[in-house]
């Protein structure tokens, strides 16, 4: 066969299971994993023991028996269990996948009263295994370290392998330019002080978010007075710092300075959904003798990113 005759959907026509798999891969660009951040997550039996428990979720597996096999989207409603065999005298690693096995390429089994998609346990893996280590149709959602002599799987022996297919990413940009000068930050105490004509901005934090790169850029900053000794950093919220960039120079005259600094930040779950400040900040340490400032000669631009990995 050649060129699919009948493309989706076309009323009348028979379409083949496989139009629909490359539909699917279509769709999720050829990628295959998770859906959402907490889909599949492996986690120990409510009552440990000797197995471990798959949350609910759905994933997309990329066909490997063949290069037009396509892709299936699998699904688990609910939280299932899946039995991990005890250690003996040594310890072993095993790897809980979601299998697809479709009888149209390899194996046996019969879609009528078959399961075509289960979850599989691979014994024997190593100890840094990420990935399923042979062909087989699946995703990987956890590697089972597990001691000698063990029967009962902990947490603290899941190792959570699983990558989302295509995750979710959202970017913005914002500047803002202060409409005063902002009240002088100088000393030597080491305290942090925001930049009293710069109040930041609020920044809505998506429900799915994981991580957040952040840049923040000041361009002139006014320095005045003598040499400067110090830093500038932001918050996010009432937890998080962009790490701190050093303004350190030797001049005296007033000049004009601009200011850069970035970080990746973890987002707590508390600040998933809810709308947090990001504001600069700037201290001076022992040693210092000018100031520094924002005003109407000053802008400030972010460049803020949040994107989803699995939870």
């Amino acid at each position: 066969m050649s060129l699919i005759p009948a493309p989706i959907l076309v009323n009348g026509a028979e379409h083949p299971a496989q139009t629909f798999r490359m539909l699917v891969r279509d769709l999720s660009n050829g990628s295959e994993g998770i859906t959402q951040g907490d889909d599949l997550k492996v986690a120990q039996l409510s009552t440990p023991g000797g197995g471990v428990q798959v949350g609910d979720g759905s994933g997309i597996v990329r066909g490997r028996a063949n290069v037009f096999q396509g892709s299936y989207a699998a699904c688990n409603v609910g939280a299932a269990t899946v039995e991990i065999a005890p250690t003996a005298g040594s310890p072993r690693s095993d790897l809980v996948i979601i299998r697809i096995e479709d009888p149209e390429y390899e194996g046996t089994l019969n879609p009528a009263v078959d399961s075509i998609a289960y979850f599989q346990v691979i014994p024997n893996v190593s100890s840094s295994a990420t990935t399923i280590p042979d062909g087989r149709t699946g995703i990987p959602l956890a590697r089972i370290d597990i001691p000698a002599s063990t029967a009962t799987i902990t947490n603290a022996m899941i190792k959570d392998v699983r990558k989302i297919a295509n995750p979710r990413r959202e970017a913005r940009q914002l500047t803002q330019t202060p409409s005063a000068a902002s009240t002088a930050i100088g000393g030597t105490a080491s305290t942090y002080s925001y930049f009293s004509t710069a109040a930041g901005w609020n920044i809505a934090v998506p429900s799915w978010a994981s991580t957040a790169r952040i840049r923040l850029d000041i361009g002139g900053l006014r320095l005045s007075a003598a040499a400067i000794y110090g830093d500038i950093s932001a918050t996010f919220g009432a937890s998080l710092i962009v790490e701190a960039v050093q303004v350190d120079d030797n001049q005296t005259n007033i000049r004009r300075y601009t200011h850069l600094m970035g970080d990746t930040l973890t987002i707590p779950a508390g600040y998933r959904g809810t709308t947090q400040l990001l504001r600069a900040r700037a201290r001076c340490f022992p040693g210092n003798a000018g100031t520094m400032i924002v005003d109407t000669a000053s802008t400030l631009i972010t460049n803020v990113e949040f994107e989803e990995a699995p939870r």
